[in-house]
């Protein structure tokens, strides 16, 4: 998979006539638009702006973000990392350990397992190199670029802690994605604008304190070497305490910019820095990888860091990059959907739309790069950093209902860049098509791991976001776009069905969505055979659209496919589960995607019913993860079921930070953000509706009065 960096706001991507992003888009068509209840446009500017991010004081486990999409910098109070190390994080920047002594990655070979009476061999751990295994799920792993700060002082030079600053305050400007820090020391104002350019990975720093001239303020910047061993490094990115395994140097460029180049072992990259004539940089004594920005002269300190893994060519000024950010951030949200919920009487409208705007913010800063995102986006490490594929539509999917297609585009192409190699995996393993995989690197290489070979419901995937694509733009070039990711997925999906004298079966071994049950014993779990039901179903009326006849081994399958399993009038996790409700009501309530998230191949309304009321009653939600409550919000929203509908997305187990950022559950670490996808394209379904659009307006929604929904430029889910 090749990174080529790109800005959010770049315009249209993937070769295709898509809504841009460089102006407000025509919202016309009854697919593409719904005028707002009550007549007239909708303020876009007030809908914003009156969710921006106000603090007093730092979350010393959730950052302030400034970003582009595939760079992405968080802040303390300060408008910096002055007192809190949160991480600069970007799409490109990763650090591969030492291979063990002795090893290739080529050793690697995995398990063989039994499958339907013949050996497959899965890319889990392999007994033979622990070490290889353990190397190969761990690297390469992203990292923190570097740590910019405000070196301050009191008049007696003693160092200022946090509890020194009196009347802070800080705000995030949505509307210009602009961070406006301000507080006082000894009496002295201190006022920091922070910043990112939209196409370059530059942090602009504006400062302006009396304390700039009596050489009581400046910037540091610190650099870490990578910890690769931690799974989840959160919230902090980078070991501190290890200077002797990386180097960095300072070189000037002449008398207003200098370059900082960092290695860490394979990996290099280059800070490059721009300020005012009045200023200087200079390494900090007895601090190895510690570098300080002071001013001599005047009370504003201008500084631009330039984060490249390229040579440094030229830095644009903060003030270029305050102009680009303001420029560019209103663009965006003048482009695609909006939703106002301000006329509502319901109380907890606030609430939702608090959500529905920081949501929109918060993925644009984390994961509108050229690569599949981590779950942590940006901000800090989860799972080393490395992308799930199955993760994928929470991630990118609500841009499609959002109207933003040049921001999903280049995560989808990484569809076509893995498909050599997911051909490769479905060859090896005795299967047609291709295999998509599970948890990644850049390079599409797969982490070894049972669950990472086994997992089987990211397959269809493809097909789903290549119809959201079609129904935005009907023509051949998105026919013929996505033509041999269909063929090759639905191949795949075809052959790995197993054929029980015309009874086609999934698994075993498999693991579910929920990743809870025994893989050997699994088979034919429901939220899978509906969803190999709409891959198989949408792929052939995909051969109708190219003039191809219709593929007679994927008709097999869809005519013979196992029944979704169903026990006392409810739909269950898999065929012979046994004490379902109480031994498996934890974990993802994957049954509640069956008629919402997905159209409902398979199903029946009233057994869907049955099943949604017992979840309801009976799921351990404390046990679930931030995406489940949007998907159980599609699920009631499609039945009809507005409240719940609202009570999910507004579930005290799925929490959004102040800053925007959302939990995801015991088990995982802040931010989580396929919640926050989930909850974009849920309340855009609620909104637009389903197919060709619901009943009425906002169908999803409370019918009780209570909810004025106003909204343009959504689209309808599928």
């Amino acid at each position: 998979m090749v990174i080529n960096r790109r800005g959010f706001l770049a315009g249209t991507a993937g070769g295709l006539a898509t809504t841009g992003l460089l102006a407000t888009p025509a919202l016309a068509g009854p697919a593409a638009s719904s005028a707002p209840a009550g007549g007239g446009r909708i303020d876009r500017r007030a809908v914003v702006s009156r969710h921006d991010v106000v603090r007093t004081a730092s979350d010393p486990q959730v950052p302030v973000q400034v970003g582009n999409g595939g760079f992405a910098f968080g802040a303390d109070i300060t408008g910096l990392q002055t007192f809190v190390p949160f991480a600069t994080m970007s799409d490109w920047g990763w650090h591969s350990d030492a291979l063990p002594p002795g090893e290739r990655p080529e050793n690697f070979t995995g398990v063989e397992w039994e499958t339907h009476g013949r050996m497959v061999r899965y890319p889990m751990e392999d007994p033979a190199h622990p070490e290889l295994s353990s190397w190969l799920r761990a690297n390469p792993h992203r990292i923190n670029l570097g740590r910019v700060g405000l070196l301050l002082r009191r008049a007696d030079g003693s160092a200022v802690t946090e509890a020194d600053l009196t009347d802070r305050h800080q705000r995030l400007d949505l509307w210009t994605g602009t961070l406006h820090s301000e507080f006082t020391v000894d009496g002295a104002r201190v006022s920091v604008r922070t910043c990112v350019h939209p196409e370059l990975d530059a942090l602009a720093v504006r400062i302006a304190s009396p304390l700039v001239a009596d050489g009581r303020l400046g910037v540091f910047l610190d650099f870490p070497y990578a910890n690769g061993k931690d799974k989840f490094s959160a919230p902090y990115v980078g070991i501190w305490d290890q200077p002797e395994a990386h180097s960095t140097e300072l070189h000037r460029r002449g008398e207003h910019a200098a370059t900082i180049t960092h290695r860490l072992d394979d990996t290099g990259y280059a800070v490059g820095l721009a300020w005012r004539a009045d200023a200087d940089v200079s390494p900090v004594d007895g601090q190895p990888h510690r570098y300080l920005v002071t001013a001599g002269r005047g009370q504003i300190l201008d500084l631009t860091c330039l984060f490249t893994p390229a040579r440094v060519d030229g830095v644009p000024s903060a003030e270029q990059v305050a102009e680009a950010s303001a420029r560019q951030w209103p663009r965006f949200w003048n482009s695609g959907g909006v939703i106002d919920l301000s006329d509502s009487r319901d109380p907890r409208w606030r609430e939702l739309e608090r959500r529905i705007v920081l949501g929109q913010y918060t993925m644009l800063v984390n994961e509108t790069g050229d690569t599949p995102p981590q779950e942590s986006g940006l901000a800090n490490n989860g799972w080393y950093g490395k992308f799930h594929l199955e993760m994928l539509f929470w991630h990118a999917a609500h841009h499609a209902l959002w109207d933003r297609w040049p921001l999903v585009n280049p995560m989808l192409d990484s569809y076509r860049q893995l498909l050599p190699s997911a051909r490769e995996t479905a060859r090896q393993q005795g299967y047609a098509g291709a295999r998509w995989p599970k948890m990644i690197d850049p390079s599409g290489r797969t982490s070894p791991g049972e669950i990472n070979a086994l997992l089987i419901w990211q397959q269809p995937h493809p097909v789903f976001f290549a119809e959201l694509d079609y129904r935005a733009h009907p023509t051949r070039a998105t026919l013929l776009k996505w033509r041999d990711v269909i063929t090759a997925t639905a191949d795949f999906m075809a052959s790995y069905a197993f054929d029980e004298g015309g009874r086609y079966v999934l698994g075993p071994p498999l693991h579910v969505v929920s990743e809870n049950t025994e893989p050997r014993t699994t088979v034919n779990p429901a939220f899978e055979l509906s969803y190999w039901r709409f891959g198989l179903r949408v792929a052939q009326q995909w051969r109708t659209r190219l003039g191809m006849g219709r593929d007679r081994r994927w008709d097999a399958v869809l005519r013979g496919l196992a029944p979704l399993p169903v026990q006392d009038g409810r739909y269950v996790l898999y065929e012979g589960v046994e004490n379902m409700w109480t031994d498996y009501n934890f974990e993802h309530p994957a049954l509640s995607g069956l008629y919402g998230w997905l159209p409902g191949d398979g199903v029946d309304l009233p057994t869907v019913r049955a099943t949604a009321d017992k979840i309801h009653q009976v799921w351990r939600f404390a046990e679930g993860w931030g995406w489940d409550f949007p998907m159980l919000a599609m699920n009631a929203a499609r039945l009809g079921d507005g409240e719940r509908a609202i009570e999910y997305l507004l579930h005290e187990q799925f929490e959004f930070k102040d800053t925007g950022l959302p939990t995801g559950g015991a088990k995982v670490p802040l931010p989580y953000f396929p919640g926050t996808g989930g909850l974009l394209y849920a309340v855009a379904a609620m909104c637009a509706g389903w197919g060709t659009g619901g009943p009425g307006h906002a169908p999803g929604f409370p019918a009780n009065g209570r909810w004025t929904v106003r909204w343009e430029g959504l689209r309808p889910a599928i």
